[in-house]
């Protein structure tokens, strides 16, 4: 048998979830069991299958990476979720509750008493602390602050500084630093004596004896060059830094765009503060796609797929409410044409057609818009051509298969008019959501907000009441 062929295979996720489920439900089975004998040593029974079990449990999780481990909490059932979490060794809380969305962190830390949240949090970074900051209790996170060493407590104060969508808040401070002045031989040896380095470190830090930036330098071009050559001879004297009042998207797309694994975070003087490491950015891009999704959706904020029936209502409400009163619209729009739908039966059931495939038209433009967006493609420049463009499109799909439906119409209902007004018609809603693709998302981004923020409701809104005055005015205009 070869090397290769001896090599377990990896396992999937969904692999290690149904592992944990299939323990979970092995437990909760012989535990039922159990507890239906009865006898003498009923309760000594059910203690040693219970523990039995938890502990094939708690091995299997000891095997897992934290980040395995915060995808099959956000997986389980609130019941279940709770009693996984109470296996998981107290060392390792920390890292798990980084890695779990937001949603689920907060029922975790929940039930964690102060003293367990604080030993997990002692084991965290200053930027980790940060991240965590903001959702733990206020007396815990006094405590935790007294409990760190100066630099510690200044720098986990440095990130708390900066709005969560700064650089300063994403930055880190675990790196490796070192001069310009020296020989490859010296810094070699100098890395030697680390116990080991910071992760993701691809470049050494150059800097003066003032902490200012000068370079870095590749770890690549430490292997490969003359131990005897300086420093100064082989570093990279200009290398991609960005600031902490920084954009934190626009310096993830910056690391997506150069292929970055970390860059230096330097100040207003140039003086190196920290870094950015690529974990960070591809959390940072996920969070963000999630969040596009949640806001086109109308969900205020990402969900615990286990939450309670009331929180759950309480995250979708709004634009629920909001979609209320447009459909109201809608039908109040149907309500005008009444008469006219009473002597074309046919318009009844037609009209859906031009309303669903406007929709389904400006949902495809307002992704294109925020994605855009989202990249800074879009600008005050060329906001007029990106518009005619999208008019472009719409009218040449609103001809070719508003022709079609009228083609379909008029063999459906022997009426070539009738098939003129549907091919129109499509034509007019289709240009509608174009135009309504393009505006909304600019609008709420003048506005101060969200470009994706209930998105997929309003232009769905807009098409359907649209759709149906277009459709049926003309209706009554040339048909009756």
């Amino acid at each position: 048998m070869t090397e290769v062929q001896a090599k377990k295979p990896q396992e999937s996720l969904q692999d290690r979830l149904a592992q944990v489920v299939d323990l979970l439900n092995r437990h909760h089975l012989v535990e039922e069991l159990a507890h239906r004998q009865e006898g003498p040593n009923q309760a000594r029974v059910e203690n040693l299958v219970h523990r039995q079990n938890l502990v094939k449990l708690q091995r299997r999780l000891d095997e897992l990476h934290p980040a395995d481990i915060a995808y099959i909490l956000e997986a389980l059932p609130l019941d279940d979720r709770l009693m996984v979490w109470q296996l998981v060794k107290a060392d390792r809380d920390g890292e798990i509750l980084l890695e779990v969305s937001d949603a689920v962190r907060e029922t975790l830390l929940a039930d964690m008493d102060d003293h367990e949240i604080l030993a997990a949090a002692k084991e965290l970074d200053a930027d980790e602390l940060a991240d965590l900051a903001a959702e733990l209790p206020r007396d815990v996170v006094h405590e935790l602050m007294e409990s760190l060493d100066a630099q510690q407590r200044e720098r986990v104060r440095s990130v708390l500084s900066y709005e969560d969508d700064r650089v300063g808040a994403l930055m880190d401070f675990e790196m490796v630093t070192i001069r310009e002045d020296v020989a490859l031989e010296v810094v070699l040896r100098y890395l030697r004596r680390l116990k080991e380095l910071p992760g993701h470190t691809d470049k050494l830090f150059v800097v003066d004896y003032d902490g200012v930036l000068k370079g870095v330098l590749p770890i690549k071009r430490l292997l490969v060059n003359d131990p005897e050559k300086q420093v100064a001879e082989v570093m990279a004297a200009d290398p991609v830094s960005f600031h902490p009042d920084g954009d934190a998207y626009e310096a993830a797309q910056a690391f997506e765009r150069y292929d970055l694994v970390s860059s230096p975070v330097v100040d207003k003087n140039g003086k190196l503060i920290g870094r950015l490491t690529i974990d960070q950015m591809v959390d940072l891009i996920r969070e963000e796609g999630e969040a596009e999704v949640l806001n086109m959706a109308g969900l205020r904020e990402e969900e615990d797929i286990f939450a309670s029936v009331w929180k759950s209502v309480g995250n979708r409400w709004a634009w629920l409410a909001v979609n209320l009163v447009t459909a109201f619209l809608a039908s109040r729009v149907i309500g005008l044409f009444e008469d006219s739908i009473e002597k074309l039966v046919a318009l009844a059931a037609l009209m859906p057609i031009v309303a669903g495939i406007g929709g389904n038209s400006g949902n495809q433009t307002i992704t294109m818009i925020v994605r855009a967006m989202a990249l800074d493609q879009v600008n005050t420049a060329n906001t007029s051509r990106l518009l005619r463009k999208e008019l472009g499109v719409s009218l040449v799909n609103g001809v070719v298969w508003g022709g079609v439906i009228g083609a379909v119409a008029y063999l459906l209902y022997g009426s070539w008019s009738l098939g003129v007004v549907m091919t129109v018609a499509m034509t007019l809603n289709l240009l509608l959501a174009a135009l309504m693709g393009v505006l909304i998302p600019m609008t709420l981004v003048k506005m101060g907000r969200d470009p994706a923020m209930g998105a997929s409701v309003m232009i769905t809104a807009m098409t359907d009441s649209g759709g149906f005055f277009i459709f049926l005015g003309l209706a009554s205009l040339f048909l009756l």
